[in-house]
């Protein structure tokens, strides 16, 4: 069953986030960057000629990609009311977190559940300064900013213990990230020691991107990404990406493009189109 509460907001139209920011010293803006590309993607400003070109031309080689992007922000947002509405959670560790735009999800956790606490986890220094900047917490809740690598679980787990209580259920998200770690073994790896730190009752959220609506258009499109920007990214098959559920208890409809998980249907709109971006959601018993 969808989620009844409100669909996340409209999102700017493409071709409006070209503000130029200024950059920060330490930043190399001459290569492009996934985070600031998904940020042009989603109409943000937060992001460089570089960004813009890169995403560009992976947008005329894939002119579904702008869609995907906004299917993929559509679904942490109806996980997010599902786990804090439904599910009860109230603590949540969002590992690539990318640029604060719409609906990011302290705002989405904390409009269900003003308590809740929200650890963010990110390694781009233009992700974190922004984060820190403007994801400001509740009264009741909390957020912290944790600068962290995914190769380095424990490492995340132990900065954001200063913040989340791990002998209670907690959210942990993992959206656009997976596909950035090119070895499948070492992927599920991380994956497996994350949730080996969480209490019972606890969520996986994650989405990962294959090509297994738009075929050799997306494997190109990718191909591209990786010869001009960082970091990588590796695509999977649905059956690679519902691994990583393994031992959980996954959620109805179970590994499916996100555009697809729980949408907000009218009685008009119909389905919506499958994008190459599948997701899951699965508790731990």
């Amino acid at each position: 069953m969808p989620d009844e509460a409100a669909a996340v907001p409209a999102l700017p139209e493409p071709g409006f986030g070209t503000t130029e920011s200024r950059p920060d010293p330490g930043l190399d803006t001459t290569v492009s960057h996934s985070a600031r590309i998904w940020n042009y993607w989603l109409g943000g400003k937060d992001n460089y000629a570089a960004d813009r070109a890169a995403g560009d031309k992976v947008a005329a080689m894939l002119p579904s990609i702008v869609a995907q992007a906004r299917a993929d922000r559509a679904f942490l947002g109806r996980a997010i009311r599902h786990l804090a509405g439904t599910a009860g959670i109230r603590q949540f560790l969002d590992i690539g977190t990318g640029l604060p735009t719409a609906d990011n999800t302290h705002e989405v956790a904390q409009r269900v559940a003003p308590e809740s606490r929200i650890v963010y986890v990110d390694n781009d220094p233009l992700v974190l300064a922004h984060a820190r900047a403007l994801l400001t917490s509740t009264p009741e809740g909390a957020c912290d900013y944790v600068e962290g690598d995914l190769h380095d679980p424990e490492h995340i787990l132990a900065e954001a213990a200063r913040t989340l209580d791990f002998a209670r259920p907690v959210g942990l998200m993992l959206l656009g990230i997976l596909h950035h770690i090119p070895d499948t073994g070492e992927a599920y790896s991380i994956v497996e020691r994350l949730t080996a730190a969480l209490a019972p009752g606890s969520f996986l959220v994650i989405n990962h991107s294959t090509s297994a609506v738009h075929g050799e258009a997306m494997e190109e499109a990718v191909r591209h990404w990786n010869q001009v920007g960082k970091p990588s990214m590796t695509l999977r098959s649905v059956a690679q990406i519902t691994g990583f559920f393994d031992g959980l208890d996954l959620l109805e409809p179970g590994v499916i493009s996100c555009s697809r998980w729980r949408p907000d249907l009218t009685a008009s709109s119909g389905q919506p189109a499958e994008v190459d971006e599948f997701c899951g959601v699965a508790r731990k018993p």
